[in-house]
């Protein structure tokens, strides 16, 4: 039986309605977290929705006593990531037992820049609050390889860099599978301020044309809607940071228990997807 029974997610988007799903198939209880003016989502049977201000920290707090929440599970957007203070707060004043901040994307730890720096903010301030943290690094989500390097627009992968460097890419459906199956499975001693770090693929952007069976275009900057995101993304990427091995501070990729992928052995027996079979190719 799981150390833990009772989940909270918080936002029910690309990764959190997955892990949502992920973790009633492990047969705890799960309240999801949604904010007042959100669409409602269609979840699984038994699932309990909170809608409440995120903001509101006594608010979010009372839903967490009410539901006897032992573990938060953010998924908050990237670009709302320091939004997630009141969140804390919450978890502060409802004595939960375990929270994981919204990663689920490239290494954030001693990250101090921009959104990977908010990320890592997050993190220091659970240190700081006395709540054991959990944090998930994935890397890219595999399925959103088109839309990152311009695939789905042009047919071609458009690459900001030299785009020879390797890259984590794992699946939406692994990253929820295994995140159930970590915080179901394994006891508080190997989940209470630690990191997990996936890889489901490993390919340089360079790599992707083949693959694709299509060209790789070298250019300055990415165009068009949420380029600026892409834009710094894929020069992030260009540095190293795209591995779910990379160590911010020394720069240097991390080996042992900090090489990418080196989670993966935690869910024995596990086939991860390759970008091959999420796109099909």
């Amino acid at each position: 039986m799981s150390a833990y029974q009772s989940f909270a997610v918080v936002g029910a988007g690309t990764i959190g309605l997955p892990i949502l799903k992920a973790l009633v198939t492990q047969g705890v209880s799960v309240v999801l977290l949604s904010r007042p003016e959100s669409a409602s989502k269609e979840v699984p049977s038994g699932v309990q929705v909170a809608k409440v201000d995120f903001n509101d920290a006594s608010a979010v707090a009372e839903v967490f006593k009410q539901y006897k929440v032992d573990v938060v599970l953010s998924t908050v957007t990237t670009l709302a990531t320091a939004a997630q203070k009141p969140l804390v707060e919450a978890a502060k004043l409802a004595s939960v037992k375990l929270f994981a901040p919204s990663e689920y994307g490239m290494p954030t730890e001693g990250q101090t820049e921009g959104i990977f720096g908010d990320k890592n903010r997050v993190a220091e301030s659970l240190k700081a609050a006395g709540i054991p943290s959990v944090r998930f690094f994935t890397g890219n989500f595999t399925e959103f390889i088109p839309w990152l390097v311009g695939y789905s627009d042009h047919g071609k992968i458009r690459i900001v860099g030299k785009g020879e460097v390797p890259v984590s890419f794992t699946s939406i459906g692994d990253i929820a599978g295994f995140v159930a199956y970590a915080l179901t499975t394994l006891p508080p001693s190997e989940l209470e301020n630690r990191i997990f770090r996936l890889e489901g693929d490993r390919k340089s952007l360079n790599e992707l044309g083949p693959l694709f069976k299509t060209t790789v275009e070298h250019v300055d900057e990415i165009t068009g809607e949420a380029g600026g995101l892409k834009t710094h993304l894929l020069a992030t990427v260009d540095t190293g940071a795209g591995s779910t091995g990379w160590d911010a501070v020394n720069k240097v990729e991390g080996s042992g228990s900090k090489a990418a992928g080196s989670a993966n052995a935690v869910w024995k027996g596990h086939q991860w997807q390759t970008i091959k079979d999420v796109h099909n190719i």
